[in-house]
């Protein structure tokens, strides 16, 4: 009961404030046109919106310049683009309030306009905040970055660009996700490019009857045949298990993170195709069936 008490008092001090706000905009609007129709208000309004305009282009360049500057500064993209659309927004805020007064806005009373919309604000706009505070948490411990394939909600892509309150990934399958920030940043992220340097694991069954290390010389040498493979470490291939089928081996090999579906696709060719060349089977499913005599 405490706890519901005092989100009726909360909610009750919400509805206060709110009606508060709504007085105070309808009293500051009262006063703007009464001063707007004086014989000088017209020309100080007219003069006011000119500024905003200018204001606001001069807004842009400014924001176009610090962008260029962090850019140039090789500040990571991600970090340019929040910062973009938080310096852009905090400008254009204090050129609207810089302006206020001369439109017989007091300061003091569109502080309390905005207070109360920041209120009503909060209170409607929670799982954004959420969103927001999970953009803040990702480019501040930075678990990916712009260009690095990642896998997280469910999806596999490369982040594309990381927003305010968003991350668009790109898919292998040409998609676009957008995921919200908040459960981003609060589940589990695999970055698949954070090393530069990646495990490819192939798997491949031979035949009973064949010569289990002349299958795995051939494999041996199709991999140190190919340029993307790394020598260090050593390529593996290993029996992993007896199948029911066939004698199932697991095939490891390093090569760069940019490389890894190179690696994997043609491999996975290559060595079916040398073991075609040196008559190493690879065995359909097979089932063997027994027939009795009735008597």
């Amino acid at each position: 009961m405490d706890g519901l008490t005092v989100a009726g008092e909360a909610g009750k001090g919400a509805v206060e404030n709110a009606g508060d706000t709504v007085t105070t905009v309808q009293v500051m609007i009262d006063k703007v046109v009464d001063w707007a129709v004086s014989p000088d208000g017209g020309l100080i309004v007219a003069w006011a919106l000119v500024l905003l305009v200018v204001g606001w282009q001069v807004v842009n360049i400014l924001v176009y310049f610090a962008r260029k500057g962090m850019e140039k500064a090789k500040v990571e993209a991600s970090l340019v683009t929040f910062s973009d659309t938080l310096l852009r927004w905090a400008l254009r805020a204090l050129l609207v309030i810089s302006l206020a007064p001369m439109v017989g806005i007091e300061v003091m009373g569109f502080a309390a306009i905005l207070a109360g919309a920041g209120l009503a604000v909060v209170l409607a706009l929670q799982g954004s905040l959420s969103n927001f505070a999970g953009g803040v948490l990702i480019l501040v411990f930075k678990p990916f970055k712009v260009g690095d394939l990642i896998q997280t909600q469910g999806f596999l892509g490369v982040v594309k660009e990381i927003q305010v309150f968003c991350t668009i990934l790109t898919t292998p399958d040409g998609k676009t996700i957008i995921l919200p920030n908040g459960p981003v940043s609060n589940g589990n992220v695999t970055n698949l490019s954070m090393l530069p340097t990646k495990r490819v694991d192939i798997s491949v069954g031979i035949g009973y009857g064949d010569d289990i290390a002349k299958a795995r010389k051939v494999a041996l040498e199709t991999i140190t045949a190919d340029e993307k493979a790394l020598k260090d470490p050593e390529p593996q291939v290993l029996v992993k298990e007896l199948g029911d089928n066939s004698v199932n081996f697991t095939i490891r090999v390093w090569g760069k993170s940019e490389h890894y579906w190179d690696l994997f696709f043609g491999l996975t060719e290559k060595i079916k195709l040398a073991f075609d060349e040196n008559n190493i089977s690879i065995p359909y499913p097979q089932r063997d069936v027994h027939l009795h005599q009735a008597s």
